[in-house]
């Protein structure tokens, strides 16, 4: 850095230099006109500056290579320093961090504003230091000249800095109220396209859009408020610029009649100012850089710096050597930290007896899950305490702890890898984890064996290194399930936590995953939450829970006896007969006998096999599928800067009045400036009255063309963001389960690439076109005035281009390297904290942490060869502009010896090539931000033109003008697109008649859940056809075909919302509901009596996927959003399997009565809820079994 900035301050001595040696050169053409010197003394002197340029130039393209090379190497280092210790932080912040601070707001901290860090710390400083340098100078030369000149018109310099602090801060704080207006924005973007089935199936694409549209128009407004500001104040800055340029020329004039300067010294003067001046605006552009990484950087470093109070870092707390697994709950209070006027729970004590295994049951919200998130140490309880063998949890290493458990929740989570990839991070801290690669997949294997997951993981193609997809979306739910039971039981754990581990799963696998469970829970402490209470019959103690309290304990039979809360539940259940018949663990199927030698051999390898191997074994498969695979849009879009202009121009045509006028005062600013050149040509008769009129129109336009053209692209923002985020809605639902667009990958288009247009739509493009229009008018300007001389100074300024085109190219090239590498970086981040309860229980912190790491290796590469090899062309363009002025003042003089140029056309031409090149030296240091949005642009054209097979735009297709739900499979063959190797579905047949209630049944898998994606027309089929009413759904307007259902999946797909929008978003469109509508669908849902007893009622937010709320209520909330509806067709994937039993019986009570007089699809695995059905289709080996 230090070098850096010592080249940057040399590179700006270059300019004020330059003035002196034109006020000289000044002074020879002055003489010789004078007849004071003779053309040999006259060509010797003119030659020698020449040559002095020459040096010069040479000597300005070392300083800026290195000082640009420099800080471009620094600001990757520290960008990725940033990144790094942002995450850490991240993933060391207590859970409730995330319960009020989203994913999305994560992810735009760690690409928008740590890019905007990276801006603000490359380039741009060695840049801004430069031309601070280059002022600075300009004003010691000034004053060597005329201390009495630079003395009147250094009034505005205290003028200038107090308008650049007051700009600066004000740009910070609406920056930052941007920037947290986006996050907002980003996190409603990530839940709806990780959960793009649900808002597809219900036609919503439209009103989340809307939704999402709300947040950024309060970004447009902050946008709308900066560019006020910015017009405001560059319009003073030029006005100070213009009106103190006016002040020298009437002074200058005075000194040079008093005999007090020569003309080449005011000459010289002028230009030193006029240099100073440019170095001035230059700075102020690129201090903005500076001002947005500063706003960016206050949160960043915010949250690094902050301080937990469950660290998870720490080194601190005691590692028990052996584990006897007693624990207790004392006297237990809690509150959720987002909710401190609702107590979860209320002095709760319990009492777990080593390897024993304990149940807790209790209605939907009762404060079971809580107790199992207190025990992980995820949050403290209020007052007393949970205690491990004796020892206060608190006074234990919070790693360790948690190395001691495993944990299978309700909803699987899987990260998107490979399943043998999944399966091991359950190994992490284990002895286990540095096993060799054939011993840790036998490990693996009969982990899935005990799980009844390996005969469907040797199906696949790829077997164990099968993708399973973001969210392990190419897996059924209870293929995930009993992944995730695989991943929990692999280490030996300590302690098993399972809250609802088999409610995904089919009957038949849920007996056999249950028994493996059974079995190895022996020799721990087993904590189940359950809401089948089949399958806690067995357990030691079952504790029964009801609105955060303990009601009732005791064994299965003793609260049987009771005649209590727990016999109640039982009694609902009607499984009282079926138990009686089992009543011990011991009685096992030979399938299960088999497995305890596997179990054995798992757990029971020796020491001399255990082979520690480095850190980067545990992630070096991740990367070796990963080395192959592209990340980002594929396209073939590849624009000028001409064209990225004109496109520009054609989605901002709504404002195009407004843009219109910024462009044509940027033109005017640039005029203005090219009539400066005229002025300094023609010098001695520069009188005052020049300067008002000038002053007064630069800064009238100034302001006009920053606001102007601020406002314009605030608004061209929003609606590329908000065109982007509808084009990705658009796309079919196969196009989300590409390796290439994981939510992570999307949501970064979203932001950087609409940043990066931003940065150059904005301020910056207003810039370009003043200088764009100062070169051409000064080029016009000099060939009225001396053609001659014009041409053969602009062969030069052909040089200077071509050296900043090519500048702009190369880094074009990098970047686009850089942002797909990027890109998945910011996926691994985005799932890692969306899923941020799995990684801290598996502890995974530093493993997730170790690939993020390795995957800013590439970027980073990248960044260092264009640190070096893209700053040779940036330099070579800021150092021609030395050339062009050695070229014109040794040609000069040739035309001046010859007679045929005389003083006043040699100076005016000179003045405005160099005027033109100076502006275009700087226009390439803007390279970088021309580049990022021409390669930004590229790819939010690929995805806005990118249309779909099924689409939801097209209005064409047939409608339904009436529904009777007449539906027909006829030999259906599919297989999904991201897995052509396997097929689904082979010649299915089925049909359901009007009205009636129609169940699929079968084995987790078999194509149960495929079959209502098809019928939502979420894919296409492969072969056959499906009928509604004899209509094919494939001529059918897909929009109103899907009207006519209403769809509740395992899987309840909660927004961010309040309760009543998130009922709201289930209604047709131009379905108008009233209030007592609304009631009725929580009422029939069963989850209105909860509903009025919160604090705000319908207005209750509920958080990201309704984390605010149990599983249960979430579900009943899904519910109520498919009855909103009124569908003529209902579609049922395990609506009921998170409820527990007391209101499954209540809500499939208000489902069946829902039911009446419409077609209804059911899946199920739980065979009682769908024992009234009119048709049971069992499916098996891809069709209809019977």
């Amino acid at each position: 850095m230090f070098i850096g900035l010592v080249f940057a301050v040399a590179a700006g001595t270059a300019i004020p230099i330059l003035s002196i040696l034109i006020g000289i050169a000044v002074d020879y053409y002055t003489n010789f006109q004078r007849h004071t010197i003779n053309s040999s003394v006259f060509s010797g002197g003119i030659n020698y500056g020449s040559l002095i340029n020459v040096y010069f130039a040479i000597f300005i393209f070392v300083a800026t290579y290195i000082s640009v090379a420099t800080w471009v190497y620094t600001g990757e280092r520290i960008a990725r320093q940033i990144r790094e210790q942002y995450l850490r932080a991240i993933l060391r912040q207590n859970i409730a961090y995330f319960d009020e601070y989203s994913s999305g707001e994560v992810t735009t901290r760690i690409t928008s504003d740590i890019h905007l860090i990276q801006d603000g710390i490359s380039e741009k400083v060695s840049l801004t230091f430069q031309y601070i340098v280059q002022f600075i100078l300009s004003f010691i030369v000034a004053i060597t000249l005329s201390w009495k000149m630079t003395l009147v018109i250094s009034y505005f310099i205290p003028f200038l800095a107090i308008n650049s602090y007051l700009m600066n801060k004000f740009n910070t704080i609406f920056t930052k109220r941007s920037l947290d207006f986006y996050s907002c924005a980003r996190t409603i973007a990530e839940d709806v396209i990780s959960t793009i089935k649900t808002s597809v199936a219900f036609g919503a694409q439209k009103e989340l859009s809307n939704f999402y549209d709300s947040y950024l128009a309060n970004t447009r407004k902050e946008g709308y408020k900066k560019s006020l500001l910015n017009g405001f104040s560059i319009g003073i800055m030029h006005f100070g610029i213009v009106a103190t340029h006016g002040l020298a020329f009437w002074f200058g004039s005075t000194l040079i009649i008093n005999h007090e300067l020569s003309s080449g010294q005011v000459t010289g003067l002028f230009l030193t100012f006029l240099y100073g001046t440019f170095s001035l605006i230059s700075f102020f552009v690129d201090i903005q850089a500076l001002s947005l990484a500063a706003a960016a950087g206050s949160k960043i470093f915010g949250t690094i710096d902050h301080v937990f109070s469950i660290n998870i870092d720490s080194d601190i707390g005691d590692k028990p050597e052996n584990v006897m697994g007693h624990i207790q709950l004392k006297n237990i209070n809690f509150v959720y930290p987002t909710r401190p006027n609702i107590k979860t729970l209320s002095d709760v004590s319990l009492d777990v007896e080593p390897s024993s295994i304990v149940a807790l049951v209790g209605s939907s919200g009762s404060g079971k899950s809580t107790i199992i998130l207190l025990i992980l140490r995820f949050y403290d309880p209020i007052s007393s305490g949970i205690f491990l063998d004796g020892r206060d949890i608190k006074s234990l290493n919070l790693t360790w702890l948690r190395r001691q458990i495993s944990l299978v929740s309700q909803e699987p989570v899987l990260f998107k890898t490979t399943i043998a990839k999944n399966i091991s991070y359950g190994l992490i801290g284990s002895i286990y984890e540095n096993l060799p690669d054939k011993k840790r997949r036998e490990i693996i294997e009969n982990a899935c064996k005990m799980a009844n997951a390996h005969d469907f993981i040797m199906d696949f193609p790829d077997k164990y290194e099968t993708m399973v997809g973001e969210r392990g979306i190419l897996l059924s739910g209870g293929q995930k399930q009993r992944i995730v039971i695989a991943r929990a039981i692999i280490k030996d754990p300590k302690i098993l936590l399972l809250d609802e581990a088999t409610s995904a799963l089919d009957t038949q696998n849920e007996n056999i995953v249950q028994n493996a469970l059974n079995k190895v829970s022996k020799n721990r402490i087993t904590i189940i939450i359950a809401h089948r209470l089949s399958t806690i019959r067995n357990a030691t103690k079952i504790f029964v829970m009801d609105k955060g309290v303990i009601v009732e304990s005791g064994t299965h039979k003793e609260l049987i006896d009771k005649k209590g809360f727990y016999c109640k539940l039982v009694e609902i259940q009607q499984i009282k007969q079926s138990l009686e018949a089992e009543e011990d663990f011991n009685i096992l199927s030979p399938f299960i006998t088999s497995l305890k030698d596997d179990f054995t051999e798992l757990f029971t390898i020796k020491n001399e096999d255990h082979h520690v191997l480095s850190n980067k074994s545990l992630i070096s498969s991740h990367f070796n599928q990963k080395s192959d695979i592209e990340i980002g849009f594929e396209n073939d879009y590849h624009f000028t800067v001409w064209e990225l202009f004109m496109k520009i121009l054609s989605i901002n045509k709504p404002e195009f009045l407004i843009l219109f006028t910024g462009i044509i005062a940027s033109i005017i600013c640039g005029v203005i400036y090219s009539i400066f050149a005229i002025i300094y040509g023609n010098i001695i008769q520069v009188l005052t009255e020049t300067g008002d009129t000038l002053f007064h129109d630069t800064t009238f336009w100034a302001l006009i063309f920053n606001f102007a053209l601020g406002f314009s692209n605030e608004k061209l923002t929003e609606r590329i963001r908000s065109m982007s985020f509808a084009s990705i809605l658009r796309q079919n639902i196969s196009f989300f389960e590409e390796e290439n667009y994981g939510v992570g990958v999307l949501t970064s288009h979203l932001l950087l690439d609409v940043t990066h247009i931003n940065g150059l739509a904005s301020f910056r493009l207003g810039y370009i076109l003043q200088v764009l229009a100062t070169i051409f008018f000064c080029v016009i300007v000099s060939l009225i005035v001396g053609w001659k001389f014009t041409l053969v100074c602009l062969c030069s300024v052909l040089f200077l281009f071509g050296a900043g085109i090519l500048h702009i190219e190369m880094i074009s090239g990098f970047y686009q390297k850089t942002k797909k590498a990027y890109e998945y970086s910011a996926q691994i981040v985005c799932e890692g904290v969306d899923n941020i309860r799995t990684i801290a229980a598996l502890t995974r912190k530093d493993d997730l942490w170790k690939i993020y790491h390795h995957l800013l290796d590439e970027p980073m590469h990248q960044g260092f060869k264009n640190a070096f090899l893209a700053s040779i062309t940036f330099a070579l363009s800021n150092s021609i502009y030395f050339l062009v002025d050695a070229l014109a003042f040794w040609y000069g003089g040739i035309l001046f010896i010859n007679n045929e140029y005389d003083l006043l056309k040699i100076f005016t031409v000179h003045t405005a090539i160099m005027c033109g090149s100076s502006f275009a030296s700087h226009i390439f240091a803007n390279a970088p931000d021309m580049a990022k949005a021409k390669s930004a642009f590229a790819t939010i054209i690929s995805l806005l033109e990118r249309v779909p097979v099924i689409d939801t735009w097209c209005q064409s297709g047939e409608k339904f003008k009436t529904v009777k739900g007449h539906i027909k499979f006829s030999d259906i063959h599919f297989y999904y697109p991201t897995r052509p190797g396997i097929s689904v579905l082979r010649g299915l047949n089925l049909e359901v008649k009007p009205g009636q209630y129609a169940a699929l049944v079968g084995p987790s898998g078999c194509g149960k859940s495929t079959i209502i994606s098809l019928f939502e027309k979420f894919y296409q089929v492969t072969s056959g056809k499906i009928t509604i009413d004899r209509l094919n759904i494939a001529k059918m307007n897909v929009n109103n075909l899907r009207e006519q259902m209403a769809l509740v999946s395992q899987e309840s797909s909660l927004y961010d919302m309040t309760i009543r929008e998130n009922l709201i978003f289930g209604c047709r469109p131009e379905q108008n509901i009233t209030q007592n509508d609304i009631e009725k669908a929580y009422q029939e849902a069963n989850i209105y009596e909860f509903i009025i007893k919160l604090p705000n009622g319908y207005d209750t937010r509920i958080g990201r996927r309704g984390i605010q709320l149990s599983g249960g209520q979430k579900q009943r909330i899904a519910i109520a959003r498919a009855l909103i509806r009124d569908p003529k067709i209902l579609l049922l994937d395990e609506a009921t399997s998170v409820l527990d039993s007391e209101l499954e019986k209540v809500v499939q009570k208000a489902l069946d009565a829902a039911a009446h007089g419409r077609t209804t699809l059911a899946i199920a695995h739980r065979l009682s809820t769908i024992q009234h059905a009119d048709v049971i289709f069992v499916i098996k080996d891809s069709k209809v079994h019977e």
